[in-house]
C-alpha cells in the first residue's frame, strides 16, 4: 500500500533536533523531505558525537529517509535554487537563528504570501514577538527558563532531563501543526503559515506544575525518582536489596494494594493514608511502612504480588537492559537502515498501522542528493558556489 504522505514534498532548512525530528516523522510516512544543509560541514548535529560507527547518534535519530541538498541559501545561486524548489513544495520548515529567515524572505508569512498553497512553519527559541524574540535558545537553556530544572532532580540538587525534551516537544508540535494544515488545505485549498517555539512548547508541558504552584501557593517539590504529587509512586526496596518501582493512581488501586499486597486492609482507611493528598503529606511514614512489608519478599515476589493486585510496576533498567528488552525484540521494533557508514540498527516509529510499513530509508551524507535535485530543477551543479 502507498504511504499516506507519498505525494507530499517537504523542504526543510533545518539544524539540530526540533525541525529535523518533525520532518523525519513526515519522511517516515512517505513524504519526500529535502534537507538543506550548509555546504561541506552540513547540519552541525552531525558533529554532536561519533557513537554510531562514526556518525552522530542524534543526527541518525532525526535524519533518516531524507535527501540532503548542500546549498548556501544566502548566495545568488542559492536563492535561484529556492525560487525553483519552493513552488514545487507542499511544506517548508525552518529553524534558523532569530531573524535570519525573515532577512532572507524565508519566514513562514512571507512564503505563504508568495505561495498561497504552501504550509510554512517557523521554529524558534522564544517566538517572533516579546522581549526574548531575538534571544538564541537551546534545549537545556529553555528547560531552565521555563522552570523545569526547579522541579526536576532530588531535594538537594536540580537536574536537567537526560533527553532533549524541549526539542522533542517542539518537533512534535511542529509535526502536529503541519498535519492539521495539510488537512485544512484539503478542505480549503489554502496554505498556512504558523510558528512554534521551544519556549511555548515547554510552557505547555509545564502546565501542571505551573498551575499547581500558582493555585496551591507552594512549588512542586523535587522528589528524585518519586512522583511529586502522587503517593505511593516511585522506588521501593525489596528484601533482596533490589529496587521495585510501582505507582498507585486512584483510591480503587490503593485499596487493592492494601488488601492484596500489604495484606492489611486497615492501612487503606488509616487517616494518614486514606486519600492521595494525605499520603503525600505523610509520605515518609507511608514509605517506611511499605519498605518494611517489602523486606519480607524478594523483588520478584513483590512484582508478582503487584501484578496480581493489578498495580502498575516496572524494573529500573539500565539503557543496556532496555536495548535487550523482550518487548522491543519479540515485537520486531528494531530494524536496520543504511547510512554512509553502512547498516545501522534503529527503532521503528511508535505509530503502528495495519498494512503499512514506514519508509526507514538511508541516512544521507552531506549534499548526497545535490546534483540530482539541481538536475530536476533544470540547474547545473557547476553553478554551485561553495563558501
Amino acid at each position: 500500500m502507498k504511504l499516506p504522505l507519498e505525494n507530499i514534498t517537504v523542504v526543510s532548512l533545518e539544524q539540530a533536533i526540533a525541525a529535523p525530528l518533525a520532518s523525519r516523522h513526515l519522511a517516515d510516512w512517505g513524504a519526500r523531505v529535502i534537507k538543506i544543509e550548509r555546504p561541506d560541514s552540513g547540519d552541525f548535529a552531525r558533529g554532536y558525537d561519533k557513537a554510531m560507527h562514526g556518525l552522530s547518534s542524534q543526527f541518525v535519530w532525526a535524519n533518516r529517509s531524507k535527501e540532503s541538498l548542500a546549498l548556501d541559501v544566502k548566495s545568488e545561486f542559492g536563492q535561484e535554487v529556492l525560487d525553483e524548489l519552493l513552488p514545487r513544495a507542499d511544506v517548508f520548515i525552518q529553524n534558523l537563528a532569530p531573524g535570519a529567515a525573515k532577512r532572507l524572505g524565508l519566514d513562514a508569512k512571507s512564503l505563504v504570501e508568495r505561495y498561497p498553497r504552501l504550509i510554512a512553519c517557523d521554529i524558534s527559541g522564544y517566538g517572533s514577538t516579546g522581549p526574548y524574540a531575538q534571544k538564541k535558545a537551546y534545549d537545556l537553556l529553555v528547560q531552565c527558563e521555563t522552570g523545569f530544572l526547579s522541579i526536576n532532580g532530588t531535594p538537594g540538587e536540580q537536574a536537567k532531563c537526560g533527553l532533549s525534551i524541549v526539542d522533542i516537544a517542539t518537533g512534535m508540535y511542529a509535526l502536529n501543526g503541519i498535519l492539521l494544515a495539510l488537512y485544512r488545505r484539503e478542505r480549503t485549498g489554502k496554505g498556512t503559515a504558523f510558528e512554534v517555539s521551544l519556549f511555548d512548547s515547554m510552557a505547555e508541558w509545564m502546565s501542571y506544575p505551573a498551575y499547581y504552584t500558582r493555585d496551591s501557593g507552594k512549588p512542586v517539590e523535587r522528589t528524585g525518582a518519586r512522583h511529586a504529587t502522587i503517593a505511593p509512586y516511585g522506588p521501593f526496596t525489596a528484601g533482596d536489596g533490589k529496587t521495585v518501582f510501582f505507582g498507585v493512581q486512584n483510591e480503587r488501586e490503593w485499596r487493592s494494594f492494601c488488601e492484596k499486597v500489604l495484606r492489611d486492609p486497615k492501612v487503606g482507611t488509616d487517616p494518614r493514608f486514606a486519600t492521595n493528598p494525605a499520603r503525600v503529606r505523610n509520605r515518609e511514614a507511608l514509605e517506611a511502612l511499605i519498605n518494611e512489608n517489602f523486606s519480607r519478599w524478594t523483588s520478584g515476589e513483590v512484582s508478582d504480588l503487584l501484578e496480581r493486585a493489578a498495580i502498575a510496576n516496572g524494573r529500573m533498567n539500565t539503557v543496556e537492559e532496555f536495548l535487550a528488552h523482550p518487548q522491543l525484540h519479540e515485537r520486531g521494533r528494531v530494524t536496520s537502515i543504511d547510512s554512509p557508514e553502512g547498516p545501522l540498527e534503529v527503532f521503528l516509529p511508535p505509530l503502528i498501522v495495519d498494512g503499512l510499513s514506514p519508509a526507514m530509508k538511508r541516512v544521507p551524507d552531506v549534499g548526497e542528493h545535490t546534483e540530482d535535485i539541481l538536475g530536476e530543477l533544470g540547474l547545473h551543479p557547476s553553478r554551485l558556489r561553495i563558501a
